[in-house]
């Protein structure tokens, strides 16, 4: 029994030390490994040193080959820190030109007031602007500048002229178009106009990516919940997506799944890439649209209705939901997730209830108590807004945002909070 214990013992022991010899010698075959080797190079290479054999192990090559062992799994646990780290983050884009610095200020600090994963801000802006983003974020606290990056890109169109890009509806609004095209190395982005405040964590909004079909590659919210008031259904001159249309002021985006996709489209028999789509369909269309880049978006998914989410009207919450009546059901239930504020509404008082909000946000010091210092003066400002058309229903615009802070709160103390002994 001993000596069968022993033989046991010697071939298990055998058997590793194969184990390892394979596995060190098929590192190199591994994808995280090769991803980690074009930025720490190939050691062994550059000292002239190629993998020992079996016959080599001893004193000190065996030393040397352990090293190298522990080298290649700090490498793996590198490499997998790196890819959840890209997983982690969450990538958002704005266009902002003309006197829009103050808003798009105040919806990225929205998204980050109540979102809790690592934000990627993609900043594209006029060329006066980029000096003044970059100024502004930079003053704000060391705790808030941990939880974001940022880059600014200049105001750029890949196909036809610029010009007429630039003017199409609003300064600069056409880039969105060209999204896919420019962010080559970004997987999934959210897209919002910069008339929009977060009301709810962005993690929830991102979450929809995992509800994407084979064939979904963007989501959007439709442009109104009923037809007989709805502009595409009464007005527009070309075609549009599903009975209402779609709104393309929050756009949730897998451009990977953008770029590899061809589209079909009234123009030729054959399906044409995002990139070649574009300029051929403005041109045909030009003297039809009215809303610009979204008419577009609305005719390239009117062909392609397969490859859109529809995510419910919360999600892109405007003035249009309750000027004319209450008319977005599931903001009423749950409350307003996203809110959208154009026709200018935080800037006049057309929509008080809108710039309650936007001004409750705007003025918010970081790090202040939320409840206190928000939550509670939106509440009682909203008193004011009652007889007017959206102020009526309070219990639309208060109900998520409350719910949202108490869970801030209980992240931030509850969970922290230690029992006494």
């Amino acid at each position: 029994m001993r000596i069968h214990g022993r033989v046991v013992a010697i071939a298990a022991c055998f058997g590793v030390f194969l184990l390892l010899y394979f596995w060190g010698g098929n590192a190199a075959d591994d994808p995280l490994l090769k991803e980690v080797g074009e930025d720490s190079g190939e050691d062994g290479e550059e000292d002239g040193e190629s993998s020992p054999s079996p016959s080599e192990f001893g004193g000190n090559e065996a030393e040397k080959f352990a090293e190298k062992e522990s080298k290649a799994d700090s490498n793996v646990a590198q490499a997998l820190t790196k890819r959840t780290r890209d997983e982690d983050l969450m990538h958002l884009a704005v266009v902002a030109c003309g006197n829009r610095l103050d808003e798009t200020l105040t919806m990225i600090k929205s998204a980050l007031l109540f979102s809790q994963k690592k934000i990627k801000f993609h900043i594209f802006s006029e060329d006066s602007l980029a000096p003044q983003f970059e100024e502004r974020l930079s003053l704000w606290p060391h705790s808030v500048r941990v939880r974001f990056q940022f880059s600014v890109y200049p105001i750029s169109f890949s196909v036809g002229n610029a010009e007429e890009w630039k003017k199409l509806f609003k300064p600069c609004a056409a880039q969105r178009l060209f999204l896919p095209v420019i962010l080559k190395d970004v997987d999934s982005l959210l897209y919002v106009d910069t008339d929009v405040l977060f009301l709810r964590p962005m993690d929830d909004i991102w979450g929809f990516l995992k509800s994407f079909n084979e064939t979904q590659l963007a989501a959007m919210a439709p442009e109104h919940e009923v037809p007989k008031i709805g502009w595409y259904s009464r007005f527009a001159r070309h075609p549009f997506y599903g009975v209402t249309g779609v709104n393309s002021g929050v756009m949730l985006m897998n451009l990977t799944k953008i770029r590899s996709t061809l589209f079909k489209n009234s123009m030729i028999s054959s399906g044409l890439s995002w990139g070649d789509l574009l300029h051929p369909l403005y041109q045909k269309y030009k003297s039809h649209i009215t809303w610009g880049d979204q008419d577009l978006l609305n005719i390239i998914f009117h062909d392609n209705p397969e490859c859109l989410f529809i995510f419910p009207c919360q999600w892109n919450y405007r003035p249009d939901h309750c000027m004319y009546g209450s008319n977005c059901k599931a903001a009423e239930e749950e409350g307003v997730s996203i809110l959208h504020g154009n026709r200018g509404v935080y800037h006049d008082d057309k929509q008080p209830a809108f710039k309650v909000i936007y001004d409750a946000i705007h003025d918010f010091p970081f790090e202040d108590n939320m409840f206190q210092s928000l939550f509670y003066p939106v509440q009682s400002r909203f008193l004011d807004t009652v007889n007017t058309l959206c102020g009526r229903i309070p219990q639309v615009f208060l109900k998520q945002i409350e719910k949202t802070m108490r869970s801030a709160f209980e992240r931030k103390v509850v969970r922290h909070a230690r029992p006494r002994n």
